[in-house]
């Protein structure tokens, strides 16, 4: 059976005591690979990420929806006795447990780690937070906007002499996400090799620092912090973002065999015997220069043009899309990557679905989005094989709540 089909998580059970984004994100990468992902939310309200909008869809938040695919959702209040225990109980059959609530808030709950691998010694427990759980800063709270900033990442971001600007899509939450979900990956890999569990400490600060890579690196070979250059490339020219006479587009001339390429392709052959420009190093230290030139030439004509021109002779280019346009992109729809659900409430829902391929197929059609406390009955039948005199049991006792019919 195709990889694709088989789903490779299959039969890993994931408890998801997640919200917003970093944790929901990494836990959907694990739902997305076929884990069974059991995603416990407050009854009064459940992940507050529910309420964030517009766009609603049929009352259904458009944020929420976009990271909590393949999952399903049971309404348990953790702060009481009989949801407490009922969270311990569905832990002792997890195979990975993963939070991002701020640091010592589940051993107050008592559903820390040390206290769920007596249950489960097998256990995976992913602990995400903004700043980890040792350090000087371990209880800070972690938001995405702060730990752009607290990253560096805002500090290179945005024009040269202008102010710090943050990514445009919730960077820090998402390369989090996505760590951990690595991490997860390679702890159960572990677990196969010894038998046991483990606990792991993501960090947000930390993983926005491993983002600088080569600006970290400059700042360590010569003491200097970079500054904001834009869009504009630090060692290398032109490699960066220009308008053309109806849009814009990128220009990555990466090194000297490209810029040769490029000076011909466009036409202006004597830059090539141009001393301000005769290498890499020179071209960056005449960027300002050499922008001035080709600023005007670009705006003359449309960007398919350039973007025509440039790509028959191998100069790396690309458009520069609005989020609409990559939506809607021909080639992303033949990928199976801009896709459509149905969902319960939301109807037909559009979606970007998994970027990872198996095989050479479009990952498999996911359950939707779950509606607050959904699947509680089906989760405690799969996972504790109780009856239903036993779900009721619970029901009345008020450790989950049904959802609203």
């Amino acid at each position: 059976m195709p990889w694709s089909d088989a789903r490779p998580l299959e039969g890993i059970r994931v408890l998801d005591l997640c919200r917003v984004v970093s944790g929901p994100f990494a836990t959907m990468q694990l739902g997305d690979l076929g884990a069974d992902v059991a995603k416990i939310e407050a009854p009064d309200q459940g992940d507050e990420s529910r309420s964030y909008g517009p766009p609603f869809v049929a009352g259904e938040s458009a944020y929420y929806m976009s990271v909590n695919r393949n999952k399903r959702s049971i309404a348990i209040d953790l702060k009481s006795k009989h949801g407490k225990q009922l969270a311990l109980d569905l832990a002792a059959k997890a195979d990975v447990v993963i939070e991002n609530f701020r640091p010592g808030t589940m051993e107050r709950l008592g559903l820390g780690y040390d206290d769920l691998c007596k249950l489960n010694p097998r256990i995976v427990y992913c602990g995400i937070s903004g700043f980890g759980r040792s350090g000087p800063e371990a209880g800070r709270p972690g938001y995405d906007l702060i730990l752009q900033g607290e990253g560096g990442v805002m500090s290179i971001t945005g024009e040269a002499g202008g102010p710090p600007m943050k990514v445009g899509t919730s960077i820090a939450d998402l390369v989090t996400g996505l760590y951990a979900a690595q991490a997860v990956l390679a702890a159960l890999a572990q677990r196969t090799r010894t038998g046991t569990g483990g606990r792991i400490d993501v960090s947000m600060l930390d993983c926005m620092a491993s983002l600088l890579t080569f600006n970290a690196g400059m700042y360590f070979a010569s003491g200097k912090s970079p500054a904001r250059r834009g869009n504009a490339h630090p060692t290398i020219s032109p490699y960066e973002a220009f308008e053309a006479e109806d849009g814009w587009f990128n220009l990555g001339v990466a090194n000297d065999k490209f810029w040769s390429i490029f000076c011909r392709t466009i036409g202006r052959e004597e830059l090539l015997t141009d001393p301000d420009f005769a290498t890499a190093p020179k071209r960056a230290e005449n960027r300002a220069r050499l922008r001035d030139l080709l600023k005007p030439m670009f705006r003359a004509k449309p960007r398919d043009h350039w973007l025509r021109m440039l790509t028959e002779n191998a100069v790396p280019c690309g458009a520069i899309r609005s989020v609409g346009e990559v939506c809607e992109a021909e080639n992303l729809k033949t990928r199976g990557v801009s896709r459509t659900m149905r969902h319960p409430k939301a109807g037909d829902l559009r979606y970007i679905a998994s970027a990872l391929r198996f095989d050479d197929m479009p990952p498999p059609d996911p359950a939707p989005p779950p509606l607050l406390g959904e699947h509680g009955e089906a989760i405690l039948a799969d996972w504790l094989n109780l009856a239903m005199d036993d779900v009721e049991r619970l029901a009345r006792a008020g450790a989950f709540l049904r959802p609203a019919q």
